[in-house]
């Protein structure tokens, strides 16, 4: 069966945006959160316009080569503009989860209610892969579900002071063991299952 994990660039104090995140400008003031994408010399084999160090490359295209569906939240859908009436990934359709209609949906983007609906959607169209978390709402949600199977942070060492924090509030604690810690230019990679 497909896994279910979150991978999301996330700053020391635990934002994966900085002040000001909305439609146009998504990371708001915390555009250093995603630095370590173009400031290697290794091409993504998944990403061709992202240049990793080489560990960065090797453990972000081992986790995006696994995607075969993705489950978004609301506020990331609208801070990514819709993904431009596509997917965050090149190759896989996304769900987005939200109890407000979105008429701007595309044929690549499908709309539920709730978390569970559209991880079980997600499951299925992913053919055999796994499925790509995107949003801390969605995480949350997903957590309290039962749904998890592994979080991956790639911490960046900065504090943002502020913005959207990436955890959520829980109804009880949640263990993770960690799985792979790995050290690179600009970021740590720390790769986690849910306990």
């Amino acid at each position: 069966m497909s896994k279910v994990f979150s991978a999301h660039a996330v700053s020391v104090d635990g934002y994966i945006t900085g002040r000001g995140a909305r439609p146009g400008q998504g990371l708001g003031d915390g555009g250093t959160l995603f630095d370590w994408y173009s400031d290697g010399d290794t091409r993504s084999r998944v990403f061709d316009f992202f240049r990793l160090s080489e560990p960065s490359a090797r453990v972000f295209d081992s986790l995006a080569g696994r995607v075969g569906a993705i489950v978004a939240g609301r506020n990331t859908y609208e801070d990514s503009e819709h993904f431009g009436g596509g997917s965050p990934h090149p190759d896989a359709p996304v769900f987005l989860v939200s109890h407000r209609p979105a008429p701007e949906l595309t044929d690549r983007q499908t709309l539920f209610g709730t978390v569970e609906d559209a991880i079980a959607a997600a499951r299925e169209a992913a053919g055999g892969k796994d499925v790509g978390l995107m949003g801390g709402g969605v995480l949350a949600s997903a957590l309290q579900a039962g749904l998890v199977d592994e979080i991956v942070l790639h911490q960046v060492p900065v504090l943002l002071g502020g913005g959207r924090p990436f955890f959520r509030e829980l109804p009880s604690h949640v263990r993770l063991n960690l799985v792979e810690a790995v050290a690179a230019p600009g970021v740590t990679h720390l790769h986690y299952s849910v306990a």
